[in-house]
């Protein structure tokens, strides 16, 4: 018996089926038999006989993600997954169920041999996956630009490489948590690589001043998050119940939220439909404007159209050829739980648009319940929460000085402006304490840097929402996001005259901070802020259109919105030790990626009362969780506390597990294994200082939220609702 029942999938892009799919068929059959993966042992292991290829059926499923190709396109995209799947039950019987992550390593290490950005193949395939490999990559890279290649190399050395996460996951009997989960998930599950392929066969390539913005990678991690979920659920039972598999989303919301194997079903369900909602959302609203802010020319905004076409087609063949295909629990599908969609309507090929509006009525409470909160709500306070911190707090010895001078600076700057701050709400704010906390080994004078920026982050926080979300005035926030802009020079510019505290307080501490720095550093250091930068905008659209984010989509920007790769970055700004690319590997990036989230997520925890009720935000974890869960308020503070700790665990288990393991892998140097140490340690320092800060400072508190800002300069004047005339008179 299966282990749920498929629940009422959210699909309303109608599947369409490629004229050519008897002619992939046969060719992906040639294909396979060439490349020796039909009725070849492997190490003495046969990994697919005849019947398998049939029964799976990858000419199916690429002429239903494909409907558009042409014969030779589609022969060439059906050989692509004919051996991407071989690949996975091949790495699955010879590492997987074995455990062998040595033997793993180096089968994966060989891989890349077969896949150079320029010039040809020099290695000799030695064995079918190398083989397809070699083929695919000299049948497919001649018609697509440079920039296509490496970022198809890049997911799909993520895709196999990254399977040894999962196989280590399996050796040590650990599932991960969510969020964790999801961001591996992409990157094991292949959808960014299916998404290159994709522009492949529809010729048509996203613009390259553009790949890499926020919108497009919402596109891409939207449809992989949905593919990847989807198959979550048709794979239970094979994956779980026969392979002992652990990456699987059903698994981890069971484990993680405590539920039945059915409601994870349910709740993985609506996670996949919240992520099309943001799909969609990201389309709509977010790309047009993408193009003309980077003026794109009309042949590019129709390639990027035909790009997002081909995902959303995708998104429906694939769901249609899961419905079908022998290799996934599909018992029941085609009739889902109520019976054919409409009226007890058509099932089977080419009626997929019967089920489009049972798909959209079914999941519209869903939509709806994210723009139904009502701002200012009476939440009432609630006590910090205790949560576990495994790391000592050192404090730097110079904390009181950078306190006395924080608020000199601040003054100078303008930031006690009696309207967003006064004295008290930067006594309240206490950012020399965080910086203390999450530096304590910092000279004075990097601590006084540190400081100003934690300061004027926050500043910047309270900023935007008061001055441009109550007034709903987006416009005004994007003119001022360019003119801060022209204060971070990478290239010694020279900067405007800075007219608002805001642009004083980021002039002076560009000049103090990023202008010693090295070029290449300066870039670094100035993306950093542009991100945190542009995630307010973010913020301040969510809030204008009062929706409350997605969950995945709110989880990755919290990093940005905090600012945690700019107060991270402070500690190493000029620091060359570890090699970039060691930087980009999975255990540092699960690091600093964990780290990130947990001041974030606990910030959320302890500002539930002043945010919500107080200042009307919607940009709230607790509230994100509370929305898409459906959930009572208190099961909602549960759960987002418990992700806290997740993350917090997951960083310990990055820094005692795997990070030794890729130090041991790529036979680093002492200098580099100190550095990697001393790296360590200041996310230490990081967590420990954010805790601290957290657990201290009275910017949270009831009392703080209630007290009205400022009183007048003049004579003394009146305060709270009614008198900010008088605050400008002031001013």
């Amino acid at each position: 018996m299966q282990p749920f029942v498929l629940p009422e999938f959210y699909m309303p892009y109608p599947a369409r089926l490629n004229p050519h799919l008897e002619g992939a068929r046969e060719h992906s059959k040639a294909w396979a038999y060439g490349m020796d993966m039909i009725d070849v042992p492997q190490h003495g292991t046969v990994i697919w006989d005849e019947h398998d290829l049939d029964s799976h059926d990858y000419a199916l499923l690429c002429s239903y993600t494909h409907p558009d190709a042409g014969a030779d396109e589609l022969d060439l995209i059906t050989d692509w997954y004919v051996w991407v799947f071989y690949f996975d039950d091949h790495f699955v019987e010879l590492y997987k169920r074995t455990g062998d992550i040595a033997g793993a390593r180096a089968y994966l290490d060989r891989l890349a041999e077969f896949m150079p950005v320029t010039g040809e193949i020099t290695a000799k395939p030695e064995n079918p996956v190398e083989r397809g490999l070699a083929d695919l990559w000299n049948r497919t890279v001649p018609a697509r630009s440079e920039c296509w290649r490496r970022r198809f190399v890049e997911s799909t050395r993520n895709l196999l490489e990254e399977s040894l996460w999962e196989l280590a996951n399996i050796t040590e009997g650990r599932i991960a948590n969510p969020i964790e989960y999801i961001e591996m998930r992409r990157k094991v599950g292949g959808a960014p690589w299916s998404a290159n392929l994709v522009e492949h066969s529809v010729d048509a390539e996203v613009p390259g001043e553009i790949a890499a913005s926020r919108p497009m990678h919402v596109l891409r991690d939207c449809f992989a998050d949905s593919v990847h979920l989807r198959n979550d659920l048709f794979s239970y039972q094979r994956e779980v119940t026969d392979e002992g598999e652990l990456s699987n989303g059903v698994l981890v919301l069971e484990k993680f939220l405590g539920l039945g194997t059915q409601e994870a079903a349910d709740a993985v369900n609506d996670l996949i439909t919240s992520r099309l909602h943001q799909f969609e959302h990201t389309a709509l609203t977010e790309v047009p404007a993408l193009f003309a802010e980077h003026g794109i020319d009309p042949a590019a905004q129709a390639a990027t159209a035909a790009y997002v076409k081909g995902l959303q087609d995708w998104q429906a063949g694939g769901h249609e050829w899961h419905l079908r295909s022998s290799r996934y629990m599909n018992e029941g599908a085609l009739k889902t739980r109520g019976g054919p969609e409409l009226l007890n309507g058509p099932a089977g090929i080419g009626t997929s648009a019967a089920r489009i509006f049972t798909s959209v009525a079914e999941t519209a409470p869903q939509r709806l319940r994210g723009y139904q909160h009502v701002p200012h709500q009476t939440v009432g306070a609630r006590p910090r929460p205790s949560l576990r911190m495994p790391f000592p707090l050192t404090l730097n010895p110079h904390l009181d000085g950078a306190r006395e001078r924080a608020a000199g600076w601040a003054q100078r700057m303008g930031l006690l402006d009696d309207v967003v701050w006064d004295r008290r709400k930067l006594e309240a704010v206490d950012a020399p304490l965080c910086a203390a906390g999450t530096h304590p080994d910092a000279s004075a004078e990097r601590l006084d840097a540190t400081s100003g920026w934690m300061t004027w982050g926050t500043y910047a926080d309270d900023y935007y929402p008061q001055v441009f979300g109550r007034a709903g005035d987006l416009a005004a926030a994007k003119a001022c996001h360019e003119r801060l802009l022209q204060f971070m020079p990478t290239d010694c510019e020279p900067m405007p005259e800075p007219l608002t505290p805001l642009e004083r307080g980021l002039a002076d501490l560009w000049e103090r901070t990023a202008k010693p720095l090295s070029v290449r550093a300066r870039r670094t250091f100035r993306h950093s802020v542009e991100d945190m930068l542009e995630s307010w905008l973010w913020e301040l659209g969510n809030r204008i259109q009062r929706r409350v984010p997605d969950p995945v989509d709110y989880i990755e920007m919290r990093r940005r919105t905090f600012g945690a790769e700019l107060t991270m970055l402070l500690s190493r700004l000029d620091t060359s030790a570890i090699p970039p690319e060691l930087l980009r590997t999975r255990p540092l990036q699960a690091l600093e990626h964990a780290a990130a989230d947990y001041p974030g997520l606990l910030n959320d925890v302890i500002s539930y009362q002043k945010e919500i009720q107080f200042e009307g935000e919607i940009n709230n974890a607790v509230l994100v969780v509370e929305t898409f869960l459906d959930t009572p308020r208190e099961r909602a503070f549960d759960v987002v506390t418990d992700l806290v700790d997740a993350r917090l665990r997951e960083f310990e288990h990055a820094a005692s597990v795997e990070l030794p393991a890729l130090v041991d892998a790529y036979d680093l140097g002492t200098e580099t294994r100190r550095a990697l140490d001393d790296h360590v340690e200041g996310l230490k320092h990081y967590l420990a200082g954010c805790h601290h800060w957290h657990m201290t400072v009275t910017r949270y508190d009831e009392a703080e939220a209630r007290r009205p800002i400022g009183t007048p300069a003049l004579l003394g004047g009146p305060t709270g609702i009614g008198t900010t005339a008088l605050h400008l008179a002031a001013r």
